[in-house]
Parts: structure tokens; sequence; C-alpha cells
């Protein structure tokens, strides 16, 4: 096994990637958790540090799928296009979350950074090389994936089943969590994405979205900050409008 000299030495001599890597704060919730320091070497060999602006397209439907990117920092929303042209929200992504996986070659879906976001970003052959020979890792892969489809099966539920209010209460809940999990501040909590993209997410119209949070300020259940923040007052009335008690 390589020392721990010797993996700082290499760690310096990758500059701001390696830098990035031994500070990264999403460590603990991403693929990297499962990395001994050999393992952690020979990863980063195969990293760049990626910079991304505010709206900022990380890739888009139809773009080959060369890439496979890890999100350490800021938000980033998948999406897809409809074909009567309307957009479909899919996800809202935190740091620890990985991006781009796909079954061929071809990207199905647009990311686009909602914040000032960084990625590691990994040639897709090198990674899958990577992974075969770290099943370990390939195994974090699988358990993160998992929690993914989670994701999109509750997702489902709240497209399908809710109402407007129970919606709008769903998602509020699951970012404040999915952010409280990721050590990443909820009071307030950051909603970076406009209110036409949370209509696109639950489903709504963006002048129901608009209503939906004026009535749950009114009743004092939440506290509008800005246009970009929210202050959940009631947790347990929240949770209750939400229907999934």
């Amino acid at each position: 096994m390589a020392s721990m000299t010797s993996l700082h030495a290499f760690c310096a001599s990758r500059g701001d990637v390696a830098k990035s890597c031994r500070n990264c704060g999403a460590r603990e919730f991403n693929v990297c958790q499962a990395l001994d320091a050999v393992q952690q070497e020979k990863l980063l060999a195969l990293a760049s540090r990626l910079p991304l602006a505010k709206r900022d397209r990380l890739f888009s439907a139809g773009d080959p799928a060369r890439y496979v990117y890890n999100l350490t920092e800021g938000m980033v929303c998948l999406s897809r296009s409809l074909p009567d042209g309307r957009r479909q929200i899919l996800g809202f992504l935190l740091p620890g979350d990985f991006i781009g996986f796909e079954a061929d070659d071809i990207h199905r879906r647009d990311a686009e950074a909602l914040t000032e976001a960084k990625v590691c970003r990994f040639e897709r052959a090198a990674f899958d090389g990577f992974l075969r020979d770290n099943p370990d890792v390939a195994l974090r892969l699988l358990q993160m994936a998992s929690g993914d489809l989670e994701q999109a099966a509750r997702h489902e539920v709240l497209l399908g089943r809710k109402t407007a209010v129970e919606r709008l209460a769903t998602f509020l809940l699951d970012l404040r969590d999915r952010s409280g999990a990721r050590h990443l501040r909820t009071h307030p909590l950051a909603l970076p994405m406009t209110r036409g993209e949370i209509a696109d997410y639950t489903g709504l119209t963006i002048e129901t979205v608009s209503r939906t949070l004026r009535r749950l300020k009114a009743d004092e259940v939440i506290e509008l900050v800005g246009t970009g923040a929210v202050r959940v007052l009631d947790d347990d009335r929240l949770e209750r409008l939400s229907g999934s008690t």
C-alpha cells in the first residue's frame, strides 16, 4: 500500500484538484467515501476539477456521454424536454450526487447549474475501468443509485397522487431533509430555482406554485425570505400538509 507521504506528494503535484479532494465537504456522501489511500490516489489521477457558473450547462440531451461527474459544491437541475415542448424537472441535485451515467453513449437529460457549482469530472471509459478494478467503489455507486430510484419513486407519487398543497409541502420537506443530511444550511432553506422550475418539478402551474406558497405564508407555516429562500416555521403542520403522515 502506498504511504501517506507518497499520497501527499502526489496530491501536491495535482494542484487545485488534489487540494479540493482533501478539503472536499462532499466526501462523506459521495462515491469517494469508500476509498482508501491507494484508491484515492488512483481516482485522483483520473479527475479534473470543473467550475460552473450559475446557469451553465453541464451537458444537454443528445450530447455524447463521454464523462461522468461528481457534484461537490452547489446545486444542479436535471430536466428533459417533452414532445410538446414542455419541460419536466426530474430532480435537484446536491453535493455528493453523481451525474452523467447513461445506459448508452448519449445523454438523455439536461443538467444545468442553478448556482455556482463545482464538479469532479471523469472520462467515462477510464472511470468504468476504475470500477472494474475496485468493486467496493462500484457497490457504493450502486447504493447511491438505489437512493436515486427511491427519490424517483417519491417524485412519481408527488406528481400522480397529491394536491397542490401536498406537492409544495412535500417538495420543501424533501429538499430540507436532503440538504440537512448533506450538512447544508436549512434555516432558511435556499431555493435557487425559479418558481417556474418548482412548477415543472411539481407538475403545477407557476400561478399555482406562487399562490400556494403565499397560502403557506399566510397560515404561518413558512416564511418567504426574498424570492430565493424559505424558513419553515411549523414543522409539524408542514408534515401534515404533505400528506405523508
